[in-house]
C-alpha cells in the first residue's frame, strides 16, 4: 500500500507501508521518482530518471509541505 499525501503540479508524494522506520517521502514524476529524507533536514536519498532540475523542485515541493507530511507519517504508522 502507498498511500498518497500529497499532489502538486505533476508531484505525487507517498509512503509506502512499512518500508522502514526513518521518516522519508517518495516522490513521483512522470519522468521518474525520488526518495528524501525528512530529518534533520529534508535531503536527497536516491533518485531515478530525474533531472536535476526536477530533483530540485520536488525537494521544493517536499519542504513546502513538510508540516503536512509529518502529520501524514503519525496518522499512518501511529508514531
Amino acid at each position: 500500500m502507498s498511500p498518497t499525501v500529497v499532489r502538486d503540479g505533476p508531484f505525487r508524494l507517498f509512503f509506502f507501508s512499512r518500508e522502514e522506520p526513518r521518516i522519508h517521502v517518495h516522490v513521483a514524476h512522470p519522468d521518474g521518482e525520488a526518495k528524501f529524507w525528512l530529518t534533520p533536514q529534508v535531503t536527497l536519498a536516491n533518485h531515478t530518471g530525474l533531472s536535476a532540475r526536477q530533483l530540485r523542485e520536488a525537494q521544493t515541493v517536499v519542504e513546502s509541505h513538510l508540516q503536512e507530511i509529518a502529520h501524514a507519517w503519525q496518522y499512518h504508522f501511529g508514531g
